[in-house]
């Protein structure tokens, strides 16, 4: 990438010294006076690469370029990221071992994994993260099933505000075990029912809950008050989390989760129509040999030199049938190594200044929605990056209509209400785009 960045004023001095030129006029006496350009380039004030990449996608639809702006969530988020990384999956090194067999035959691939493992710990504050997963859906039945091993127990609470497509998978992965789960419903305000989690606790013996946070509606459940009934009857609390609201919310671990899971693909994974993606699981220390996947730890040799080893490794090729915690053979590197170089870039203040773009974006137009006649909220609690309004026309409707308009306006909720649309917006959306959106939807919903 050096290449492409520009030389300071030191190197260019050091430059010129090593091939004899005083400065750049002298290096460039031989050419003509006509054939120089005799003033400063016109270019535009410098811009972040975020800027640069919106005038370019600018001026690719001014040129028949079709483009939707995105303004769908529920999983999939469509956040910046930074050309670096897509630079770095491209070297041959990593993207020919894109879920690695036999990580353990190569320092560079075992290092990467271990630096992932060490940020997902960071950023859920908890002890211990494996490799990573398929997806977030496939972690969340793989956490479900680690709680029931933990806790000895064949069935677990699943709260109802879980993302639907995440519940079905649990469901599936949980039937074919000869498990199974109740479903804790969640009340008027979109909130899991504590009263409702309280008597499901009492009336058996449960592993614990598998709660969301935010929840599938976007809104912040009280993660402590949960952790605190769960614990009380000695179960686990297992927290699919958001990776981007960690940063501003309580992180799992603060919170009293003891696993965390979620979808690492807001951390530098293009959206790719659904995947690949990569799930990330954390746990406290006391139940890391019951985590499926694998672990990768760090150690020295006699020479005092740093060196990764396969530390943990559960699939049943290479344990006692019996033992084995799951069928997660390997894990998905390559998308693994997208989020390890995107949190890198991005730090702990870069990662929480996304999170307040998103925070602020998605209340700007949460309110410029709510000032179109016939919009409504369906609930009132507190969100982080996504809301659902209840709009006075079929959802489906109107996202169709809107799509013609240049925008994704959401995803619809017909099971909710027929009205109903979950709405987001990442740190990429623009004050105009937000408001190029509230007067498409005043429009349709004018000829209603």
């Amino acid at each position: 990438m050096s290449r492409f960045t520009s030389i300071l004023g030191t190197e260019r001095r050091k430059m010129l010294e090593t091939i004899g030129a005083s400065s750049v006029d002298d290096l460039i006496a031989a050419v003509p006076a006509a054939f120089r350009l005799g003033r400063p380039l016109d270019l535009p004030p410098a811009a972040s690469e975020l800027e640069v990449s919106r005038e370019l996608e600018r001026k690719a639809s001014a040129a028949g370029g079709a483009r939707l702006v995105c303004f769908a969530g529920a999983g999939a988020y469509d956040h910046f990221i930074p050309a670096a990384v897509d630079h770095i999956l491209r070297r041959s090194e990593f993207y020919t071992a894109y879920t690695p067999y036999q990580a353990e035959v190569s320092q560079g691939t075992l290092q990467c994994i271990y630096e992932y493992q060490t940020m997902i710990s960071r950023l859920c504050a908890l002890d211990c993260a494996n490799a990573s997963m398929y997806d977030g859906a496939s972690a969340a039945a793989e956490a479900a099933l680690m709680a029931m091993r933990v806790r000895r127990a064949d069935r677990i609470l699943v709260a109802g505000s879980l993302n639907p497509a995440y519940l079905d998978v649990v469901r599936t992965y949980l039937s074919h075990g000869g498990f199974s789960l109740n479903e804790v419903p969640f009340g008027s305000d979109g909130l899991l029912d504590t009263v409702a989690l309280e008597s499901l606790l009492s009336s058996g013996e449960a592993a614990g809950l598998l709660v969301q946070q935010p929840n599938f509606f976007g809104l912040v459940e009280d993660v402590r008050r949960l952790a605190e009934i769960v614990h009380s009857k000695e179960r686990l609390l297992v927290q699919v989390t958001d990776p981007v609201a960690a940063a501003v919310i309580a992180p799992p671990g603060e919170a009293g989760a003891d696993i965390a899971v979620g979808e690492g693909q807001s951390l530098g994974i293009p959206l790719s129509f659904g995947g690949p993606y990569a799930g990330f699981m954390a746990c406290r220390k006391e139940f890391v040999r019951n985590m499926p996947g694998r672990i990768i730890g760090r150690t020295s040799d006699r020479a005092g030199q740093t060196g990764y080893v396969l530390t943990l490794q559960t699939r049943e090729q290479h344990i006692r049938r019996e033992k084995a915690t799951s069928n997660i053979c390997t894990n998905q590197a390559l998308m693994a190594l997208a989020s390890t170089v995107y949190m890198t870039l991005a730090g702990e203040e870069g990662l929480r200044e996304v999170a307040s773009r998103c925070f602020s974006n998605s209340h700007y137009l949460e309110e410029r929605l709510l000032g179109i006649s016939g919009v409504s909220r369906i609930f009132s609690t507190p969100f982080f990056r996504e809301f659902v309004l209840e709009f006075p026309m079929p959802a489906e409707d109107l996202r169709d209509r809107l799509m013609g308009a240049g925008f994704l306006a959401g995803v619809p909720l017909p099971d909710l209400r027929p009205g109903a649309m979950l709405v987001t917006a990442t740190e990429k959306r623009t004050k105009s785009e937000m408001d190029g959106l509230a007067e498409a939807v005043a429009s349709a919903c004018a000829e209603v």
